[in-house]
């Protein structure tokens, strides 16, 4: 029995990266001695097991034949007799099927190092067409490594096209694509993700409402500026599209709530905060009302980040939140609380908060 580190680990160990994971690859042994070792099996589809004591990963080396469509549509056959050169060959990319061995021996039987020296993303195999979700992780890595020089190889591209033209994206199911979005999301240059979607004609498939212009590449860009957070990002990239659009790509997704929730609000407000200047103490508390600003200080600051940057105006986003922070600084005195009934309360509230504004508005103005 022969253990391997995998995939990702060893990539960026080569890369001078730190690895957010280990994985690891048995080589000629069975389900039993690994159980009989302590491992604890976690695998549905094929063989995987948890370390006992520090509960990383361990698959089975293993071969893939492809059975049926999208990526589930495949059998999987892990054995003692499978090696590891058949293992790495199932693998996504190049520079993810490279594997070393316990005395620190890299094996590279498919070319990684060098492609990771030439800053190319290039597919292992013809395999790679068997599986849809490899679009979306090529895409992902393009987000992920572009800032240090990755470019697509050619005849990938071409591959990727050709499972576009072969329907295979249509059997995406909706939570891979999302998974695989959010984490796309997340990485240094989003914007080189949805470039390699549209190259490779899977955008118009996976996310049909999204028309990636220029305005939504200036916005997502602005927004990784702003913050980490991926729901901000995704915020100002949908923003563009109307909420209709948003509203439909979310629940066909199934969009985490809180991200859906914030996508939507920024594509309905987006022309109201960008306008904020010439808003009335009436309008701006509407405004800070809509966006649920008093209850949600938290959210309201990550939705001015979004609207920020679709319309690039921190004037309007301080104005804002200073505008929030008066808001909700007004308290009705106790005498006249004790005179006051149900919907008098509220309104009398309001009256009270939109006092509170004109002076900022007028400072604003001046």
């Amino acid at each position: 029995m022969q253990v391997y580190l995998v995939g990702g680990a060893v990539r960026d160990e080569l890369l001078g990266l730190p690895a957010a994971e280990r994985d690891w690859v048995v080589v000629g042994a069975t389900p039993e001695q690994m159980q009989r070792l302590g491992f604890r099996p976690v695998g549905r589809d094929f063989p995987v097991f948890l370390h006992p004591d520090t509960h990383e990963e361990y698959a089975l080396a293993r071969l893939e034949r492809k059975t049926g469509p999208g990526y589930r549509g495949f059998e999987t056959h892990a054995s003692p007799d499978v090696t590891l050169e058949q293992d790495l060959q199932r693998r996504d990319l190049t520079i993810n099927a490279m594997a070393r061995s316990e005395d620190g021996t890299l094996f590279d039987p498919w070319g990684g190092r060098a492609d990771l020296e030439a800053r190319v993303l290039r597919h292992v195999s013809p395999a790679f067409v068997e599986d849809p979700v490899r679009i979306l992780r090529v895409a992902r890595f393009a987000a992920r490594f572009a800032p240090l020089g990755f470019h697509l190889a050619p005849e990938t591209l071409s591959l990727m096209r050709q499972m576009v033209e072969n329907g295979e994206t249509a059997a995406l199911v909706p939570e891979r694509v999302w998974r695989e979005l959010e984490r796309a999301l997340a990485e240094p240059l989003p914007e080189a993700c949805f470039d390699t979607l549209r190259d490779c004609g899977a955008l118009r498939v996976v996310l049909p409402e999204l028309a990636w212009l220029e305005t939504d590449r200036v916005a997502l860009r602005a927004a990784v500026l702003r913050s980490a957070v991926v729901s901000v990002r995704l915020a100002a990239l949908l923003a563009g599209a109307g909420s209709a659009a948003v509203q439909t790509l979310s629940e066909r997704l199934r969009i985490p709530t809180p991200a859906r929730e914030l996508a939507l609000l920024c594509a309905r407000l987006v022309p109201r905060v960008a306008s904020v200047g010439r808003l009335d103490a009436p309008a701006l508390l509407e405004l800070l009302e809509n966006a649920d600003a008093l209850r949600r200080p938290e959210r309201f600051s990550e939705l001015l980040l979004a609207c920020e940057a679709r319309s690039s105006d921190p004037a309007g986003t301080a104005l804002l939140l200073r505008a929030r922070a008066l808001a909700a600084d007004v308290v009705l005195p106790a005498l006249q609380l004790a005179s006051l009934k149900g919907p008098q309360i509220a309104n009398a509230l309001r009256a009270a908060r939109t006092e509170r504004l004109r002076p900022l508005i007028a400072s604003h103005n001046a």
